[in-house]
């Protein structure tokens, strides 16, 4: 998986992602992201991929949470 925002298709559900919520603007620095595990991913969009967190929080993948 390349440093930058992945694809959807590097994405799997259980990852840890980095998300803004699907109401917020993706491209403010003042946006603050949202880590949770993935339940659905929907695809590629211009924003990012579009993903369901487990927790029900809809948005667009910002980065992958590293590994701890």
């Amino acid at each position: 998986m390349s440093a930058e925002r992945p694809t959807a298709e590097e994405l799997r559900r259980g990852m840890t992602v980095e998300i803004v919520q699907e109401d917020a603007d993706p491209r403010s620095e003042d946006t603050e992201p949202i880590i949770g595990e993935i339940g659905v991913v929907y695809g590629d969009e211009p924003d990012g991929p579009h993903v369901k967190l487990k927790s029900g929080v809809v948005g667009h993948v910002r980065s992958v949470a590293p590994d701890e």
